[in-house]
């Protein structure tokens, strides 16, 4: 499955199938394409960087012109090395990340803004003033005591919202409450909200469909998972109008196709996917209680809860996996913000050339010294739920070297990994079948080991990390009939490695004792919010 096919003659030898599936993941670093085979292996690929710009401290938004354009040349780039026509695609699946939107005028199709990504912090404020206002707490208390009387799943879950930066919910609300642009739009019904998945559609067939699918949807903060709609409780509390919201769609269903002029041919889209959900089919975790560890930008942790929704106290939230006919898959995750940024601020600080160094010079020593890292560049998610946390270091000596640098931070990804983990466990009363990993970060066999080590679970690295792009491409497949089902997909799944255990977690007992001082210590420091961020020039 991970080999690339990029010799023709190679090719040429291979038993000939016809068609191919495109699987394309626009992603928070990155954007990727792979070209893949009847035997999902990848046959071409191109990637190309995505550029966040930071045009105030703290604010993150991407350019949706030059993204269009990356998009279209990925597609070309990918096709061409894999030495086949565009007419051999015989469908397209994209994954995108989630809850980064932006809106534009529904007559000529111009957009009001750049995309405000998921990591953005403009709407930090809101947040707060929201979650610690009297109509918040009268929503609880009514949702409670409802709750209490009619034992609704729903109810339990709505008692325990909040709003969070991550969830495009309030940054929409500050697009609407900034910029008169939009507001008279809006009020003149000729705006449209997309996440990058919708707007992505709509350039794709020149404005013809305009629709999202279940699993993004669900990850905005604007959608009801138990009534499988947009949530009028939450549109109507924060003043958002159901009409601004799109046509929601299965996960694997005929989009349309994509304008001939674009490539030459009609190309068919058949899957739109949220990154994780895409990644988490792409694993083939199909079963109630088959987790997925995704570390990338950030960290996800995903369990699958079968056709049940979960909520819980501590963090995890409840998510449509996907939908595919009269199958509802759901999920429930949890997230760490700062994973692969981490690591990128450390290259950038010059304390490593390469990432794959980072392994080496980890194992390089026996521990940190006591060298303690807090990743919190944007805040600190579940358990802890503190925004305000700043990314720090501690523990700092004169003898601490760049090597001890390195380790403390590949540890505070295991670290909160574990936490992660714990959480899962206590809160979802679902046994856990299996767990496999994805993601840039996995392919580091110290954080890997480690955090095999501290939860004392078998992890499973697949031979593909790119599961995003597999997923979307599976997802693609299956709709167009190029994969039978299911059962097919996970004899095509390959593991390149099984990390095991081979410490007790009582060995890193100290380091973990120490790392979680450090976290508390650089808790509630709400001015970093406003002043810092990694990569601003």
């Amino acid at each position: 499955m991970s080999g690339l096919l990029t010799d023709p003659e190679q090719r040429a030898q291979e038993p000939r199938h016809p068609g191919f599936v495109l699987g394309l993941d626009v992603g928070s670093s990155v954007i990727r394409c792979h070209v893949y085979d009847r035997a999902a292996r990848v046959c071409g690929s191109s990637v190309q960087k995505v550029e966040n710009l930071y045009p105030q401290i703290g604010w993150v938004e991407i350019d949706p012109d030059v993204l269009w354009i990356q998009f279209v040349a990925v597609i070309k780039e990918a096709v061409k090395a894999a030495g086949i026509q565009m007419n051999q695609i015989v469908g397209l699946g994209i994954s995108t990340q989630r809850a980064t939107f932006i809106t534009w005028n529904k007559k000529t199709g111009n957009h009001f803004h750049n995309f405000i990504s998921w990591q953005d912090l403009r709407a930090v404020e809101l947040v707060k003033s929201w979650n610690n206002s009297l109509l918040m707490k009268i929503f609880h208390s009514s949702c409670r005591v409802l709750h209490f009387f009619t034992r609704s799943k729903r109810l339990f879950t709505a008692s325990l919202f909040t709003f969070t930066t991550q969830q495009t919910s309030l940054r929409l609300v500050w697009i609407l409450q900034n910029l008169t642009e939009v507001q008279k739009a809006v009020e003149e019904e000729n705006c449209c909200f997309g996440t990058i998945d919708t707007w992505l559609l709509y350039k794709l067939t020149k404005g013809s469909v305009y629709a999202t699918d279940f699993s993004n949807a669900s990850t905005t903060g604007l959608f009801d998972p138990y009534k499988m709609c947009w949530s009028g409780m939450i549109t109507s509390l924060i003043s958002i109008p159901l009409s601004l919201l799109p046509p929601v769609r299965d996960t694997s269903h005929n989009f349309g196709s994509v304008d001939e002029e674009i490539f030459g041919v009609p190309i068919p889209i058949v899957a739109l996917v949220a990154d994780q959900q895409s990644a988490m089919f792409g694993e083939c975790c199909f079963q109630t209680g088959d987790v997925k560890l995704t570390m990338g930008t950030g960290t996800f942790l995903d369990i699958n809860t079968g056709n049940s929704l979960q909520q819980t106290t501590g963090g995890f939230y409840p998510l449509i996996g996907w939908k595919i006919g009269q199958e509802v898959v759901c999920l429930a995750e949890s997230n760490a913000g700062d994973t692969g940024t981490a690591i990128k601020w450390a290259q950038q600080l010059d304390l490593f050339t390469d990432a794959a160094e980072t392994e080496k010079m980890a194992k390089s020593l026996e521990d940190s010294e006591g060298v303690c890292f807090v990743p919190s560049f944007s805040g600190l998610q579940a358990p802890l739920n503190d925004p305000w946390a700043c990314a720090s270091f501690m523990g700092l000596k004169p003898s601490t070297s760049k090597y001890h640098l390195v380790r403390a931070i590949l540890e505070s990804i295991a670290f909160r990994n574990k936490q992660l983990y714990e959480m899962m466990k206590k809160e979802i009363h679902i046994p856990v079948r299996k767990i496999r990993a994805d993601g840039g970060v996995c392919k580091n066999g110290f954080v890997m080991q480690m955090t095999s080590d501290l939860i004392n679970e078998n992890i499973d690295r697949p031979a593909d990390i790119d599961m995003s792009c597999l997923g979307a491409a599976s997802l693609a497949g299956l709709a167009v009939g190029f994969w039978t089902d299911k059962e097919e997909l996970k004899k095509l799944r390959q593991s390149e490695v099984v990390f095991k255990p081979q410490k007790k977690c009582q060995e890193y007992e100290m380091s973990l004792e120490n790392w979680a001082k450090a976290v508390k210590r650089s808790m509630n420091c709400e001015i970093s919010v406003h002043i810092f961020c990694p990569f601003a020039n």
